[in-house]
């Protein structure tokens, strides 16, 4: 049990067959696998409030995973014939991982659209990142997403989350990204009491005043999470709630995504059901994409809160 789980929610979350008053608990098969994501590992040029990964400039409990580890799992996936489309980077700060273009590249040239979660800070902006960048938009065009992540659009929040000075450097990356014709989509934070509606608007309007091409209305190129708090009390799922709720299995994340991590002192990399739940031992499923078209019981606050009741995913 992660013992981050808050008081509220214990003796939930435990037996992964039923819930705490004994229903059947809501489990979601891998029906559609089309997102394949890669942690890139946990350290990070800064320490955000609140980062659900608890990535920093010190945390290395995720090491950095190798071109050659990736580009296995690539061969994994044709063998398989697992039909997917997008491969995902996130971190850490998938930049500061010194084979990271080499993956892009790697990805790239397999056909597959490619997404890379970044904070679009120093690490991106070296010179040479900036070169290999360059490069790989030159050769494959749109199918290079880069989405920063903007908590807020507003320099004060953004920054009481990613520390003084985080906005200005983020936005002078995603200036030199739309001057460089490279796609690049937005993903904020459901912070601060605004409305969906009110974020929206406030994403627009920064958007039109730097002249970025994204359009703030589309879930998929600006997308708003809903808060982990982990502190706050939520109900599990059960398997009477997709009809309560109007929802299937197939809307949940991990129907359609695994990610591979390589844990710190690990000979190999591991594949976890979800991109959330990176340090949840109950979520790892094998060190192959075989061993991971099994079932996966939405047995943690995430699976409610993230995926079902705040109908997010990390894909594009």
């Amino acid at each position: 049990m992660d013992q981050r789980i808050a008081p509220a929610n214990q003796g939930k979350f435990i037996d992964p067959q039923t819930t705490a008053d004994g229903s059947p608990r809501a489990r979601v098969a891998l029906s559609r696998p089309r997102t394949l994501w890669f942690n890139t590992g946990t350290l990070c040029n800064i320490a955000c409030t609140n980062c659900y990964i608890e990535s920093s400039p010190q945390n290395d409990r995720l090491a950095y995973i190798t071109a050659a580890e990736v580009s296995d799992f690539l061969d994994q996936i044709a063998e398989r014939a697992w039909p997917v489309r997008e491969i995902g980077f996130t971190g850490g700060e998938p930049f500061m991982n010194p084979e990271i273009l080499a993956m892009l590249r790697a990805s790239l040239a397999r056909g597959f659209e490619v997404l890379v979660l970044t904070n679009a800070m120093t690490p991106m902006m070296r010179p040479a990142m900036q070169a290999g960048l360059l490069e790989l938009r030159e050769k494959y065009g749109a199918r290079l997403t880069l989405r920063v992540s903007l908590d807020h659009w507003q320099r004060e929040k953004h920054d009481a989350i990613r520390g003084a000075g985080s906005h200005a450097k983020t936005l002078s990356g995603m200036r030199w990204l739309a001057d460089h014709g490279f796609r690049m989509t937005v993903a904020g934070r459901a912070l601060w009491g605004l409305s969906d509606t009110e974020a929206r608007a406030g994403y627009a309007a920064f958007f039109a005043k730097n002249n970025f091409k994204i359009d703030p209305q589309d879930p998929a190129t600006t997308v708003i999470f809903p808060e982990m708090d982990e502190r706050a009390e939520v109900p599990e799922i059960t398997t009477a709630c997709w009809g309560i709720l109007g929802k299937s299995p197939d809307d949940v994340m991990c129907a359609s995504s695994r990610m591979v991590v390589k844990r710190k002192g690990a000979a190999r990399p591991v594949v976890l059901a979800c991109t959330l739940l990176a340090y949840d031992p109950r979520f790892e499923m094998g060190h192959s994409l075989a061993e991971a078209e099994g079932e996966i019981a939405l047995n943690h606050p995430h699976c409610a809160k993230f995926c079902v009741l705040g109908g997010a995913a990390c894909s594009a």
